[in-house]
Order: C-alpha cells, then sequence, then structure tokens
C-alpha cells in the first residue's frame, strides 16, 4: 500500500502551471512543505527542532485549489501516495525524485489561528539551517529548482 498523510506549512506560494494536453490544458501546481519531525527520547531536552521538506503535486482540480487559497505559510493537511522518478539534466546527470502526488489536501488551522500564525511565520534566507519564528527550518535557496523535470 502507498499511502502518506502530511501536515506542515508551505514555504513558498505554490508553483502553477499549465500542460497543454489533447483535451485541453490541465494545472498542475508544485509545492514543498515543511513538516516537523517528532523528538527523539535523546533529544527532548533540547530546543533544536527539525523538519523535513517534503516536494508535492497536485493535479487539475487539486492544482487549481492550491493556486486559489494556498500561500507561503498556511498550515495544511496533505493525503496521497509517493511517487519516484528519475531524468538526466541538462550536464548529462541521472537526477532521482521523490513527490507525494496529492489525492485530498485541506487546511489545518482556523483562518482567525492562520491570521495569528503568519505574523510569526517570517522566513529569513540569512541562515537557510536556522530555524524560523515558527519552529520551521527554512529551505535552503535552489533546493526545489534541483528536482523539476521541466522548466
Amino acid at each position: 500500500m502507498n499511502r502518506v498523510i502530511l501536515m506542515g506549512r508551505l514555504t513558498r506560494d505554490p508553483d502553477v502551471r499549465y500542460s497543454q494536453g489533447g483535451e485541453g490544458s490541465m494545472a498542475v501546481a508544485r509545492y514543498t512543505l515543511a513538516v516537523d519531525r517528532r523528538r527523539t527520547r535523546g533529544n527532548e531536552s533540547g530546543n533544536e527542532q527539525t523538519a523535513d521538506f517534503i516536494s508535492c503535486v497536485a493535479f487539475a482540480r487539486s492544482a487549481e485549489f492550491a493556486e486559489k487559497y494556498l500561500h507561503q505559510g498556511t498550515k495544511v493537511v496533505v493525503s496521497g501516495r509517493i511517487q519516484t522518478g528519475s531524468y538526466t539534466n541538462k550536464d548529462g546527470q541521472r537526477v532521482y525524485t521523490t513527490d507525494v502526488v496529492v489525492d485530498d489536501q485541506e487546511f489545518a488551522e482556523s483562518k482567525a489561528s492562520a491570521a495569528s500564525s503568519e505574523a510569526a511565520y517570517t522566513p529569513s534566507r540569512s541562515n537557510p539551517a536556522a530555524p524560523a519564528g515558527d519552529g520551521f527550518m527554512n529551505i535552503p535557496d535552489g533546493v526545489e529548482d534541483e528536482g523539476l523535470p521541466f522548466n
């Protein structure tokens, strides 16, 4: 069984593009979720919190929903499946990808909570490994761009 459920915050606004197919265009949204890791027993006393940055891709109506309602800092619950792939980049190197293909996405907090959280969500690019105000680590520059097979 290939099923995944994640809760996290968008690291930036979704990148939405429209594919050109035989039956018209279809929306494709890509975004990255910052998902907190659970603390291990040996790390309970420390304040250091770690996060994983999970690439997500949504198609059709889910992509249109993401384009309209999701933005940087939005806390969402995503369910879907993990999909792996690979392609050869322009330098001739093989690049392997792992994405969550989104089946369902929903808000994980109320508008009031989101408004108060947005004030605390102030991403900083000065030190990518430092936690942001909300406890999530910032994504290092260029991470999202490396794994995209189409530009």
